[in-house]
């Protein structure tokens, strides 16, 4: 026996597997007979288990008691050297500090953990901020939008102000996960944060709606690009079992940043009465402060292990790895051989090849990958649609209907925001135990019923102004039972989720997809939300209450369920042509220890597993004629 090059036993074959294949064999021919033997499709090959690794945890790679299942010629890593070789020059174009390497491994995850939460945190504060900015009278004249007492007359050129920010993201987001796909992960953030940072001085900067308006899309590019490449960072650093609370707590800062904007708007509306040109440039400039922490530290952290061994740097991912991880035990190796043997077999996605996909023209076979492209997109569009836009936007505006003053509304309206972080925190511990199809599901029947309870409550003050005052508790109550129901289910699980399910070649881009629907979803709710509120009133509850019902079956349908698989055997789940649910699982039930490779790697894998199964059954009627 002995070691192979990712530190995994495998034993010693006839010296034609040195060699290569022999043309003349019968198996190169038909590379699929063992495949079909197995029961797994001709598109996969095996990773061995964890217990045909060791059989112990508390064993090392070269103690075990037991012959491990020989690792293919295919899943071996080549050397780094040869990787390098296959990969595009920019792999080597941008270094990084090794200031994370004097960290302790629980150090390490704290550091990755706030970095990301500041990331998360702009998006946050950026997607809350307007809501104090459009109510300043100063802003309001500034824009031309309005009359001096803060009065809005032009609402149509109002949406589209705050509408733009979002055209932004979406090709922020794009370019942002092509660029971490090719540069990396870390790269990628410093690069987003720079606009990012542009973005909000020139907003803070504003002279005229024009002005904001290219400001805003500045600043869109790189929330897209931030918004984009954290989640993907995240779940690529996180283990398979904790990957879904990983991300939850990270979240908790979407819901801090929005809460911070509302409260600091509520501070600074008493300064000169609100009148201040002080209370929106400096809510614009504020932002421009995360994104500087990040320019100044995320350089400190390493990249992910899975973009690092994509571009060849094997050695390094693996140190990565163990460094996170605290160890490098059978449950480390196993996944490093994972990640190992999915990078040798992919190549970086073009620009292109996303148009492809969009349009389902992608020939990977038994990718499926517009599937998964267009899962994405409509989980968020289903997130913008089940009613959070119109209860965080516009939330001042329901409170006034309800009957507060102004100044209630704006700190309840804080309020309001402020419980995200406890549903976020709720989120965290619920979406790996109970997983993401339950969590999705069970949040859109909670937010169609609070929808109907509100709209219920809404339509009877309307109805009868002198109940108002009896009802606006309970109204009030139903706002923030829903923003507690949405930050834990589908607040988090719609950005996990299209971190998941891309291979790592394009999983940064992939995730671009997901970004999209949700910049397509805010953007199309925020622009409608006030035409829809203007005419069918508090009616427009009734609306998102039907299009969560509608959602609850779309989820059990077509989504998957991916908590504690790893990113790798993801991949066997959509080797399936059918959308369903069930034909998925069963899958991954089939593929679970398999991942995709191609058709030399394939024939390989099949003549030496063909090789090792037959000198196996000889060596077993030996013993037994013995």
């Amino acid at each position: 026996m002995r070691h192979n090059a990712v530190g995994v036993r495998s034993s010693t074959h006839p010296s034609k597997h040195a060699s290569g294949l022999d043309p003349s064999s019968k198996r190169e021919q038909d590379p699929n007979n063992l495949a079909r033997a197995r029961g797994v499709g001709p598109a996969f090959y095996a990773v061995p288990s964890r217990a045909e690794l060791h059989t112990s945890d508390n064993k090392g790679p070269s103690d075990t008691g037991t012959t491990p299942l020989p690792i293919p010629r295919s899943l071996r890593l080549p050397s780094s050297a040869r990787l390098q070789s296959q990969r595009p020059e920019y792999a080597e174009t941008m270094g990084y500090t090794n200031a994370w390497k004097r960290l302790s491994p629980a150090q390490l995850n704290i550091a990755i953990q706030a970095f990301s939460l500041i990331a998360i945190f702009f998006e946050g504060y950026d997607q809350g901020v307007m809501g104090g900015v459009n109510a300043s009278p100063n802003y309001v004249t500034e824009v031309d939008i309005g009359i001096a007492d803060g009065t809005v007359t032009n609402t149509t050129k109002q949406g589209g102000i705050v509408s733009v920010y979002y055209l932004g993201c979406i090709v922020g987001c794009f370019l942002g996960g092509w660029a971490a796909d090719r540069i990396g992960r870390i790269n990628g953030l410093f690069f987003s944060a720079i606009f990012a940072c542009i973005g909000g001085a020139l907003q803070a900067a504003t002279q005229s709606a024009d002005f904001i308006i290219i400001a805003r899309v500045v600043t869109g590019l790189g929330t897209g690009a931030l918004t984009g490449i954290t989640p993907v960072f995240i779940s690529e650093v996180s283990a398979a079992q904790h990957r879904g609370a990983f991300l939850g707590y990270v979240f908790i800062a979407n819901y801090l940043g929005i809460s911070v904007a509302y409260w600091l708007d509520f501070g600074l509306s008493f300064v000169d009465g609100g009148y201040s040109a002080v209370r929106w440039r400096f809510l614009l400039a504020f932002q421009c402060l995360p994104a500087l922490l990040l320019l100044v530290g995320i350089k400190m952290l390493p990249d992910s292990p899975r973009y690092l061994a994509s571009v060849g740097k094997t050695e390094e991912a693996r140190e990565v790895l163990q460094h996170i991880r605290g160890s490098y035990d059978a449950h480390v190796e196993q996944e490093f051989n994972e990640i190992a043997a999915m990078a040798q077999n992919t190549k970086p996605s073009s620009p292109i090849e996303f148009v492809k996909i969009i349009l389902g023209m992608d020939k990977t076979h038994g990718a499926n990958l517009g599937r998964r492209a267009w899962l994405c997109i409509w989980l968020q569009i289903m997130a913008s649609w089940s009613g959070i836009t119109a209860v965080t936007a516009y939330s001042p505006v329901l409170l006034r209907q309800a009957g507060y003053s102004a100044i209630k509304q704006n700190g309840l309206a804080g309020g309001l925001n402020t419980i995200g972080i406890i549903g976020t925190i709720i989120s965290a511990q619920i979406v790996d135990k109970y997983g993401r199809r339950a969590c999705l599901m069970a949040g859109a029947a909670g937010l169609a019923i609070v929808n109907l309870i509100a709209a219920s409550l809404y339509e009877a003050s309307r109805h009868d102004p002198s109940l108002a005052d009896q009802i606006a508790p309970a109204a009030v109550t139903m706002l923030f039972l829903f923003n507690l129901i949405y930050a834990a289910t589908w607040g988090t699980v719609a950005f996990l989720i299209p971190t998941e399910i891309f291979p790592s070649k394009m999983r940064a881009q992939g995730n671009g997809f997901g970004i999209t629907g949700w910049a397509i979803g805010v953007g199309m709710t925020v622009l409608v939300n006030p035409i829809m509120f203007g005419s069918i009133e508090s009616r427009t509850y009734f609306l998102f209450a039907g299009l969560n019902f509608v959602w609850i079956w779309i989820v059990y349908l077509l989504y998957p369920e991916t908590s504690n698989r790893s990113l790798e055997s993801i991949e066997a789940m959509f080797s399936t042509p059918s959308p369903f649910y069930w034909s998925m699982e069963k899958a991954y039930a089939d593929n679970k220890q398999t991942l995709f490779v191609d058709e030399e790697n394939r024939a390989r894998w099949t003549e030496r597993a063909e090789d090792d199964a037959a000198s196996s059954q000889e060596k077993s009627m030996e013993k037994s004629m013995a």
